[in-house]
């Protein structure tokens, strides 16, 4: 007699739980300008942008292998092409954050070609030394300010909206869509075909070249994709803050280190990992905002006891002690067998 086919299942009990959660969350997000001070709106909007880019950076070194300190190089022309197709191109700051994007994804092609020659450590030392090259460039170009950097102009503010609450409603609700697309985005790609290869290459790299994975095709695509993602985000940060300069946008500390704790603490190579690790930084921020040099101190330490302690980070701690499991990426294959 011969045996039931066995059947493969994506979803589980926790996940089907996790997106009635998720669109609850979403839904109390949503309401927040209706009811919520600017000051909390801009805080909400801030974690979005870490959380969306610590899901791309997640996506690069959880997932593909690709421990870059250079992001920071996408999160600032980003910013600066926003600046530039706003002033000097007329386009509206809203349309220009999808086009900084391509901006950046553009950029990242032809220097994936250089820094892709590096591996390992000599990989994230070259990723860096990008992200200064592209600042020091950046930083001679008087028409966007040179190294002092600039402001939007009071006229391209006011054309996002014609009142202060209405500028700052967009920007929060264009905040959301980014850290929900990022989540969304890396849950499907992950979920894909391109999601297998990523997983195959990150478990077994030889095995899976052998099997006809190509590592640079794979490892490029995923590279592009974050350089896209963190574009838009630099033109988000810094359509809130309305001013740009080199420093601020390529600080390797602010959108690099940071992001780099978020995914650490959270737990690297899981989707849940860097929502986990956004809640507990500004829980951290918050606590130890008034301790000064203290507060880096006590971040590091934090992130050493984790990485000695829990080296999946705090959520794959409970997720693997609770089998917690609400981004689920992994194909399960059961036998339909009577009693199996």
């Amino acid at each position: 007699m011969p045996m039931p086919a066995p059947t493969v299942h994506s979803g589980t009990h926790t996940s089907r739980f996790g997106l009635v959660l998720a669109a609850a969350v979403l839904i109390g997000l949503l309401s927040v300008p209706f009811w919520a001070g600017r000051a909390d709106m801009r805080l909400i909007v801030e974690m979005a942008y870490f959380l969306a880019l610590a899901q791309m950076w997640n996506l690069m070194a959880g997932y593909a292998g690709l421990v870059s300190i250079g992001q920071q190089a996408y999160v600032g022309i980003g910013g600066y092409a926003l600046f530039a197709l706003s002033i000097h191109a007329g386009v509206p700051p809203l349309l220009a954050l999808p086009l900084a994007g391509l901006v950046a994804a553009l950029v990242a092609l032809p220097t994936a070609f250089v820094v892709f020659r590096l591996r390992g450590a000599y990989f994230a030392i070259g990723t860096w030394v990008a992200a200064e090259v592209f600042r020091l460039v950046l930083a001679q170009v008087t028409a966007l300010g040179g190294g002092t950097g600039q402001s939007l102009p009071a006229a391209i503010v006011r054309s996002i909206a014609d009142s202060v609450d209405g500028r700052d409603r967009l920007i929060y609700f264009t905040g959301i869509a980014l850290a929900v697309g990022a989540t969304a985005l890396v849950f499907l790609l992950l979920r894909s075909r391109h999601g297998l290869a990523l997983t195959a290459l990150r478990d077994a790299e030889g095995a899976a070249e052998s099997l006809g994975v190509d590592r640079f095709r794979t490892q490029l695509w995923v590279y592009i994709v974050a350089a896209l993602g963190a574009g838009m985000i630099g033109a988000l940060i810094f359509l809130q803050k309305l001013r740009i300069s080199p420093d601020a946008a390529f600080s390797v500390s602010d959108w690099t280190a940071n992001v780099i704790f978020i995914v650490v603490i959270g737990g690297i190579g899981r989707i849940e990992g860097p929502i986990v690790g956004t809640l507990v930084f500004f829980a951290l921020r918050a606590l130890l905002a008034d301790f000064g040099t203290w507060y880096m101190i006590v971040l590091g330490a934090v992130a050493v006891i984790v990485m000695l302690k829990a080296p999946q980070g705090l959520w794959g701690l409970v997720a693997d002690r609770f089998g917690l499991d609400f981004f689920p990426v992994r194909r399960l294959v059961r036998s339909t067998a009577p009693g199996a």
